[in-house]
């Protein structure tokens, strides 16, 4: 997309994560700013497409299991552009009773997402929100989703965006709380402990771009956030080893974690 047709009011000169992975995934909404910050990253850890992709894949393998379960209501936040493969999609797919919301705080995000709902007859609506304002989140997806029944919970490459000074846990402490028992939680996160070399080089990289603090944190670290649920078989993974539908090739470092965990009955 050239930058001169940025919506109005669009900051393109400062990166943004959800258009750095739209870049990643081949999309064609990002500007100069967030593909300069997205090479810079890729020269520093060349696994980051094959991560990107293959945590997308988790994304949809993680929601067709939860379906599976019995779960018919999804909150998606740091949902990201629109792309193929979408949360709604794979859920509605497996049962078209589902119901889907979407959490961002991005405007080319949010633009994109009304775009997208705007022909959508299933249930489906998008938040304009911050991971960190869970209180704005759970009063906006109130309104569709029924907190008297258990929900999937999607937090899917976004914690990173998180300092421990924010206590990510707590954050999903505050969310998992307002949800039933039998609800789910799906993460992926960027592991500083998968390639440490590159993947310091790319955190900081990426801390550079983007003008925050990014954290990539270990499997045990993952793990720690997840504490206060029940971690499913095969617990905190490489994202393409996570019930593969196909074997994973062994020589693919993806530099992404992946979990399920559910809240304990």
């Amino acid at each position: 997309m050239a930058d001169e047709n940025a919506p109005s009011g669009i900051d393109v000169t400062t990166p943004h994560i959800a258009r750095i992975y739209d870049y990643w995934l081949g999309g064609k909404d990002n500007y100069a700013a967030d593909r300069a910050a997205a090479e810079q990253v890729m020269k520093a850890t060349p696994t980051i497409k094959p991560g990107v992709t293959a945590n997308r894949a988790f994304l949809s393998r993680a929601v067709r299991f939860m379906v599976g379960q019995g779960v018919t209501q999804f909150l998606d936040i740091g949902t990201g552009i629109p792309t193929a493969d979408n949360t709604h999609l794979v859920a509605q797919a497996a049962n078209p009773e589902c119901r889907v919301v979407y959490v961002d705080n991005d405007p080319i995000v949010l633009t994109h997402a009304r775009a997208l709902l705007s022909g959508v007859t299933a249930p489906t609506s998008f938040i304009d929100a911050d991971l960190r304002d869970a209180g704005k989140i759970l009063q906006g997806a109130g309104e569709l989703l029924d907190f008297t029944r258990p929900v999937g919970l999607l937090l899917i490459a976004v914690l990173h965006c998180i300092p421990d000074d924010d206590d990510p846990r707590a954050i999903i402490k505050t969310l998992m709380d307002a949800l039933v028992p039998g609800s789910f939680l799906a993460v992926t996160h960027p592991g500083i402990d998968q390639l440490p070399e590159q993947m310091k080089a790319a955190e900081q990289a990426l801390t550079k771009s983007m003008g925050y603090r990014v954290t990539f944190r270990t499997n045990e670290g993952v793990t720690s956030l997840l504490t206060d649920l029940d971690l499913l078989d095969p617990g905190v993974v490489a994202v393409q080893n996570w019930h593969p539908e196909t074997t994973p090739d062994p020589s693919i470092t993806t530099g992404m974690w992946g979990a399920l965990a559910r809240k304990p009955r």
